[in-house]
């Protein structure tokens, strides 16, 4: 007999549940790499929408060309000035773009209190499909203001604010969703990979907004609104909230078990014997009720995480909405290569999201892993904040290591530590409080990253190295928080 092909044998290699388990890793990853891809465009248009615009004959004779360049777009606008787009060319444009950050990171922080709750109550697949072709509506909005020459800072405001509110579909969502396929076993490695994505969706959304942003940058946020519109067709049409509803090569278990053949839409007259233990969960099926917000809020270790969270986000966030703008002013680059050198921040992340989840793993102490990493970051941020002025090579290495410091913790607590917290012994085995508990340290933590980039804006005008003593000041408050976990719960 003919041996079977080399990929027909790779494919027999796992099971069906294997099989489904990766699917729904590789599409709530992807699902989630277009919110924060959608997000990023704006921290890269900030450098074009206000410019370094000083007079030509202060600046040095060879690099008046590099400047003319700069503050000559491809297409120039009737009402656009040198200085950049209006009303963000005036002098109080570090104040506006704040506030175009602090408008999204609030409703964001708002609406994630609400968005767990109503989660745990709706179809997830309904649920983050409307979600996410509200955020690509959202997004493309902030970019239209580009081709219909809009000025007005209110308008840019409401996109921001809508757009945050929306947003707030995606996390307790896809956590969720990946808590119901994967246990606890090996947890942290799987969700430390899986937490990527934010990393991804950052990197990408760069790149694409950078692609655009000195030439159009109103494609710089329509593109990714249709990109993250389109992955919400997707997930409608492909989504599978968890384990025990199955895509249709499943239909052979309806034949032998009484509670899967009373699913069947044929059968109308159907019972299952008192005995039967309907272990089935489906969409419209029988469910234990979903958990209060009270209820979750006493879970052990929740309010703790998430007071840690808020500093350790507001320090992620803060790096993520004024990075470019920072590496601009420092090393006087323009906009888009500025970008594109941000994004070793990302990549650093990733290494640091997957390190973080395999040492807690290996010591089963998730609290000591991201206390020893917040421990490390406030050192990494000083000396990132000398080392970078130093010379390019120095702030790529100082990127990569800040990254990894920065978001480890950040992504472990959002996304092991979260799914733990969402399972504890307490709930007694009442699967229905994952995205509410989800909901509420993310919540939190949208707290803190809404405070940083406004207090980034307050405080860079006094100089960026202000900005870095408020950073290291909030990383030493999440080791703070953790230190009284432990001494509360002995959870370390």
């Amino acid at each position: 007999m003919a041996q079977l092909p080399p990929g027909v044998r790779f494919i027999v290699l796992f099971t069906r549940d294997q099989w489904c388990r990766a699917f729904i890793f590789v599409l709530t990853f992807l699902l989630y790499a277009s919110f924060h891809l959608s997000r990023k465009p704006i921290s890269i248009v900030k450098g074009e929408l206000h410019k370094h615009c000083a007079p030509p004959n202060e600046v040095e004779l060879n690099s008046y060309k590099e400047y003319a360049i700069q503050i000559q777009p491809v297409k120039k606008l009737s009402d656009e000035s040198q200085c950049g787009w209006e009303p963000f060319d005036k002098n109080n444009y570090k104040q506006l773009l704040g506030a175009l950050d602090y408008s999204f990171l609030c409703a964001y922080a708002v609406g994630m209190y609400l968005s767990g709750i109503i989660g745990e109550r709706l179809p997830i697949r309904y649920y983050l499909t409307v979600g996410m072709l509200a955020s690509g509506l959202f997004t493309a909005m902030f970019g239209l203001g580009y081709f219909y020459n809009i000025h007005n800072l209110w308008f840019y405001m409401i996109a921001q604010i809508a757009n945050g509110l929306v947003q707030t579909t995606g996390w307790p969502s896809v956590v969720t969703c990946i808590g119901n396929w994967f246990g606890k076993g090996r947890r942290g490695l799987i969700m430390g990979i899986w937490n990527s994505h934010t990393s991804v969706g950052n990197i990408l959304g760069s790149l694409i907004a950078g692609y655009w942003v000195s030439t159009c940058w109103g494609l710089s946020f329509v593109v990714p609104g249709v990109i993250i519109a389109c992955l919400g067709i997707v997930c409608f049409l492909f989504l599978i909230e968890r384990k025990y509803i199955f895509p249709y090569f499943y239909f052979d278990l309806y034949k032998t078990d009484p509670a899967m053949q009373c699913l069947l839409p044929d059968r109308e007259n159907c019972t299952v014997p008192l005995n039967h233990n309907m272990a089935v969960n489906v969409e419209g099926g029988t469910r234990m009720s979903a958990i209060s917000f009270i209820g979750a809020l006493r879970i052990p270790g929740v309010i703790e995480f998430s007071l840690c969270l808020l500093f350790a986000k507001l320090v992620s966030y803060t790096f993520l909405f004024w990075l470019p703008l920072y590496i601009t002013n420092v090393e006087h680059l323009d906009a888009k290569r500025a970008g594109d050198l941000s994004t070793l921040f990302d990549v650093g992340g990733i290494f640091g999201g997957i390190l973080a989840g395999m040492i807690s793993d290996r010591l089963e102490k998730r609290a000591s892993t991201c206390g020893m990493m917040l421990l490390l970051a406030a050192p990494a941020l000083y000396m990132f904040s000398t080392i970078s002025k130093m010379g390019l090579e120095a702030t790529i290495v100082m990127l990569l290591i800040s990254g990894a410091l920065v978001n480890g913790p950040y992504a472990l607590i959002t996304t092991a530590v979260s799914a733990d917290l969402g399972t504890h012994k307490s709930l007694k085995g009442n699967a229905r409080a994952l995205s509410t508990v989800t909901a509420i340290i993310d919540g939190t933590g949208s707290v803190g990253a809404a405070l940083g980039p406004l207090l980034a804006g307050l405080i860079s005008p006094s100089g960026w190295n202000n900005v870095f003593y408020m950073l290291m000041v909030a990383d030493a408050c999440a080791l703070l928080f953790l230190l009284l976990c432990y001494l509360c719960f002995s959870i370390w």
